[in-house]
């Protein structure tokens, strides 16, 4: 008796999570397909998403102490405000946190032996990260919201990751070749690109204002358009780098 009444809700949440993981898993076949010269082992993949998932839950830690830091320090209805929520807040704790742990699992991986790794490693990161917070999402909000996310934030947070691990995979060849300097540089470019990304992905979707709902629109079709031809690009031009 109790099954029948529990398998509605029990059928609505199985859905709601299977909206909120298949756009996660589609993403990661395209990027991870993409890769010509040596697929990564599914292990490191796996261990890559439950790293992303991880950093989520450390952004979430860091988002609380600096929204609390900033609520006590600057008036909230002012533009500095959502700017420094956005661009600090959010995404200096979110993309700092994958790539403490991208960095973390991969650096020193005998796996990461291509330059276009960086790209997979971050990518996955991301979407480990979206992976979590999407299902957080959906299971709140239900399905409309997984339809919004599908096109809009998954998507988003692997453009993220794409720009962080064009600049990572780079940055791994520098240190090969010995120059310590140039890599450093490389891995803080990545990160502060995408943290501008990130930042400015999230202010500009918190304008209220009709032109600033096409801004937006304008910003995720470039920001994909990009993304997209990086990941061909860097694909194609893939070579060992160990």
């Amino acid at each position: 008796m109790f099954y029948f009444l529990l398998t509605p809700f029990l059928t609505y949440h199985v859905i709601l999570i299977a909206a909120a993981v298949i756009p996660v898993i589609f993403l990661m076949i395209r990027v991870w397909r993409a890769d010509r010269l040596e697929s990564e082992s599914p292990e490191l993949l796996f261990r890559l998403v439950i790293a992303g998932v991880i950093s989520a839950l450390i952004a979430l830690v860091s988002e609380r102490i600096l929204s609390f830091i900033l609520d006590s320090t600057v008036e909230q209805t002012t533009l500095l405000y959502q700017a420094l929520l956005y661009f600090v807040v959010v995404a200096v704790s979110e993309e700092g946190a994958k790539y403490f742990m991208l960095k973390r699992r991969t650096w020193r991986n005998p796996e990461f032996n291509c330059q276009y790794d960086g790209v997979v490693y971050a990518v996955f990161v991301s979407l480990g990260f979206a992976l979590w917070e999407n299902i957080s999402y959906v299971l709140h909000y239900g399905f409309q919201t997984a339809l919004v996310r599908a096109v809009t934030a998954i998507p988003g947070h692997a453009c993220f990751g794409v720009f962080m691990g064009v600049f990572y995979g780079a940055a791994k060849r520098l240190d090969n070749e010995g120059k310590t300097g140039a890599s450093r540089l490389c891995r803080r470019v990545g990160l502060l690109m995408s943290m501008l990304l990130h930042g400015a992905y999230d202010f500009i979707a918190s304008m209220e204002s009709d032109s600033g709902s096409w801004y937006f629109v304008g910003f995720v079709a470039v920001l994909f358009l990009v993304s997209f031809i990086l990941v061909g690009r860097t694909a194609k031009k893939d070579k060992y780098i160990a």
